[in-house]
């Protein structure tokens, strides 16, 4: 089979593509999987790291910015949407899956034009523009938590959370470390984040006999990396300070307690394998999504949120002592956690799309 994942630019949308595409192949190495992005996202690097194909569109998004930079993306429209129809007729998909971002949309619309089957993954609480419209057209709609469902016809919907990719759910199958210290996993993002590193380095002070029975793994970005690792060493705390975590899986899978952003692709981590966290949600994403992100968990006592304009080192270490002082709450936090993810959402969205092409499922265009 032919399937088309359209969208990108940034990891939360890339990836959860990328959990799809590996769980088609898994079921079946003879199906062609083309992946459409942009030139500006991350796209490019990472897939070609992974042996993917990818095609291009020129598009940009329209929300958020100043009339005469929105004024432009608008008038490309029509040049993303032939080119997206070249793309689609060249390839001959049966599925065209949009994962969100902007590349999503004229791609997703072109293939519903000419009769393809499409769907949609949303991963945020807060639904995207692009998959609001996009949501209307489509034949299923998949998304992570339940309350997003109400955007959306209901007849199209499934919950089925954020997908992630295999090696992750195998990594969290694999049985803990035994007598290791109580370790801190922090970090910000790919990119880190400003705003965690310096709390985190704050609520040094804060700790007192506490840091010294922790292991503290930080993922700071790479601005932020001389700093934190200069801050850690003059403050005599051992800890894994790094730029960039590649193996995310073996971090979580050895982490008691996360401090961390409220990315959707996090939030689908976390919840995959059951951590507790304390959530610190960027305040610049797009209509606040991080936050809405943060609620879901926070209303199910399955996280902690702090908001960063309350955000202090005291406070952050406030929070770091009650979980690290208190296992039973750490554990009650991690079941509810877990019982919010799906380790299956992948598999649960192949077998949905794999129905949708084959019978004809809830053609509802």
């Amino acid at each position: 089979m032919n399937v088309i994942i359209a969208g990108g630019g940034t990891g939360g949308h890339l990836f959860p593509g990328i959990a799809i595409a590996e769980e088609f192949l898994r079921r079946n190495r003879g199906d062609r999987i083309l992946f459409v992005g942009t030139n500006k996202g991350i796209e490019k690097r990472v897939l070609e790291s992974l042996g993917f194909s990818l095609q291009t569109i020129d598009v940009e998004g329209i929300k958020g910015k100043g009339w005469m930079k929105s004024l432009a993306a608008i008038l490309r429209i029509p040049i993303s949407l032939i080119q997206s129809l070249r793309i689609v007729r060249g390839f001959s998909p049966e599925l065209v899956i949009g994962v969100g971002g902007y590349a999503s949309g004229p791609v997703v619309f072109v293939a519903r034009l000419l009769g393809i089957r499409a769907a949609i993954a949303e991963q945020n609480a807060l639904p995207g523009l692009t998959n609001r419209i996009l949501g209307k057209v489509v034949d299923r709609v998949f998304v992570s938590f339940a309350q997003t469902g109400q955007w959306f016809h209901a007849r199209k919907v499934m919950v089925s959370g954020n997908p992630i990719r295999h090696g992750f759910a195998a990594e969290m199958k694999q049985p803990k470390e035994q007598n290791r210290p109580f370790t801190l996993l922090v970090f910000g993002g790919s990119q880190g984040a400003h705003a965690v590193n310096r709390a985190m380095l704050e609520a040094l002070d804060d700790l007192g006999p506490v840091k010294e029975h922790l292991r503290i793994i930080h993922q700071t970005g790479g601005k932020d990396l001389d700093v934190v690792a200069h801050a850690y060493r003059a403050k005599g705390v051992t800890a894994d300070v790094l730029p960039f975590i590649m193996d995310m899986a073996a971090a979580y899978q050895t982490a008691d307690l996360l401090v961390c952003r409220a990315g959707a692709t996090s939030i689908a981590e976390i919840t995959a394998a059951g951590k507790a966290a304390i959530l610190i949600p960027f305040p610049a994403a797009v209509e606040d999504h991080q936050t809405k992100n943060a609620e879901v968990l926070v209303q199910a006592d399955a996280a902690e949120m702090i908001p960063e304009k309350e955000l202090t080192g005291a406070r952050l270490a406030a929070a770091i002592k009650r979980y690290y002082e208190s296992p039973q709450l750490l554990r009650e936090m991690e079941i509810r956690s877990a019982g919010m993810g799906n380790i299956r959402a992948a598999e649960d969205i192949v077998d949905a799309c794999l129905a949708l092409v084959q019978r004809g499922d809830n053609r509802d265009g």
